[in-house]
């Protein structure tokens, strides 16, 4: 097979990077994405959500090699169908920290990835760390150069399709795979990068996160066949590339830009709220129009939510309670936050309904020259008595311009934690991923997430 010049590019600098070459300050703040994404899977781990239940109880059918551990169950099974299980608990809540630029999860698909190849090859955690940044940095460039917004003008999925190449370059670094195993796992993982958008109409919010999942399997599965010689083609140039098939557009000089300068795990954005992240921007406005003015719902007329045109689709009421931003600015008046059973649960509060026909949506062409980079969105409150409060939010609480502190995102391990497990096996797994690098073997971790509910 012949390479092209930045598929060359990426393989050297996957093949020559090590943990040593990581910043001190990098590798804390990837603990601390580690750290967020495990409480994500733990608390979708709950089987009281259908889609937690159905998806362990299908790797539990499946059988296979005790390989890898499957998050908030008491057994083990292959490192792929540990990935597929793990991959869609981490997407599940919506409440997983994103890259707002590349409109990508990184974090849900590839530590899933990560822990199941490094458990089945008991990896350090060096390993592990080593892998996930690896992962981020490549899946996110490889998202820019195929364009978010031409995916989605197609009707792909950036999560699922480019996680499934990021997931295959996660797992090939833990396998140790040469130059010609990691050059063919790509391929391999390009052949099955898949991921529609068709779970917008999805109110049952369980194709969402399955994408995601599949991306996670079907990058460790990738990387399994290369190590054993199963070859892939060349997917990032040549004919019939990957930017071809999900956006048309393939901006390739961002593939290579800033490799080992820029670390894109630094850029994530951590959520504090459980919907997607477009409507967040506007819940922090609402939020502290209301709590700066003294208003509580009752006091509201109506709400009118300015937004980038180019994302507003995506958020008017949606199928999907996550992507509803009526109804989730209602959950939001109502009660102060958005979190997990509001989304995956029935809403049994008639109240909530009734308020979200009082928030409209606007499609706003002037804002949508900062997006996807920045979401601006401007929210007017009408109160009963005639007053109007207007508040402008560009970037969330938690995006990297309006950062939350890293003791905030412990407390929020520790809430999304506790959901499944008690306060002392809390803090001994927040107490391992704060060590990680000094594990010898990552299984001291994630015998820590297998445990019966």
């Amino acid at each position: 097979m012949v390479e092209g010049r930045y598929t060359s590019g990426i393989v050297d600098y996957v093949l020559g990077f090590s943990y040593d070459d990581i910043p001190e300050e990098v590798v804390e703040h990837s603990k601390i994405v580690m750290l967020d994404t495990v409480g994500a899977m733990l608390a979708a781990s709950n089987p009281a959500y259908p889609a937690s239940r159905i998806i362990t109880d299908f790797v539990r059918e499946q059988g296979g090699r005790e390989e890898a551990t499957v998050v908030g169950r008491d057994f083990k099974t292959s490192s792929a169908n540990a990935a597929l299980a793990n991959g869609t608990l981490g997407y599940m809540c919506d409440i997983e920290s994103h890259h707002v630029e590349a409109v990508l999860h990184e974090a849900a698909v590839l530590l899933p990835s990560a822990l199941a190849a490094g458990e089945r090859e008991g990896a350090s955690g060096r390993d592990v760390i080593t892998a996930f940044v690896l992962g981020v940095d490549i899946e996110t460039r490889l998202a820019l150069a195929m364009s978010p917004t031409g995916m989605y003008a197609r009707g792909f999925h950036p999560s699922s399709v480019v996680g499934c190449l990021g997931s295959a370059v996660t797992a090939g670094k833990i396998l140790g795979l040469d130059r010609v195993e990691l050059v063919s796992a790509l391929g391999l993982a390009g052949a099955q990068s898949s991921g529609l958008l068709a779970w917008e109409s999805d109110a049952t919010e369980m194709s969402r996160p399955f994408g995601p999942g599949i991306a996670a399997r079907n990058g460790v599965t990738a990387a399994l066949l290369a190590r054993r010689g199963f070859a892939g083609p060349e997917v990032l140039e040549g004919k019939y590339t990957v930017f071809d098939a999900f956006s048309g557009e393939a901006h390739l000089r961002e593939l290579l830009e800033g490799l080992g300068s820029r670390f894109e795990v630094m850029n994530l954005a951590f959520k504090r709220y459980s919907s997607c992240s477009f409507t967040h921007p506007g819940l922090d406005a609402l939020l502290g129009i209301m709590d700066g003015n003294a208003l509580d719902a009752e006091q509201i007329e109506g709400i009118d939510v300015r937004f980038p045109r180019s994302g507003a689709k995506l958020i008017d009421r949606s199928e999907l309670k996550s992507h509803n931003i009526q109804y989730v600015l209602s959950v939001g008046a109502h009660r102060g936050r958005v979190m997990i059973d509001d989304i995956l649960l029935p809403q049994g509060d008639p109240r909530i309904w009734d308020f979200s026909e009082r928030v409209s949506l606007i499609y706003d062409d002037e804002l949508d020259r900062f997006f996807p980079e920045t979401m601006p969105t401007v929210v007017e409150v009408r109160t009963r008595d005639g007053r109007s409060f207007e508040g402008r939010v560009d970037s969330a609480r938690g995006t990297p311009e309006n950062p939350m502190t890293h003791g905030e995102i412990r407390e929020k391990f520790r809430m999304l934690s506790m959901s499944t497990v008690d306060e002392v096996l809390s803090e001994a797994i927040m107490g391992e991923i704060d060590g990680l690098e000094g594990l010898g073997d990552v299984n001291e971790l994630t015998g820590l997430l297998r445990f019966k509910q």
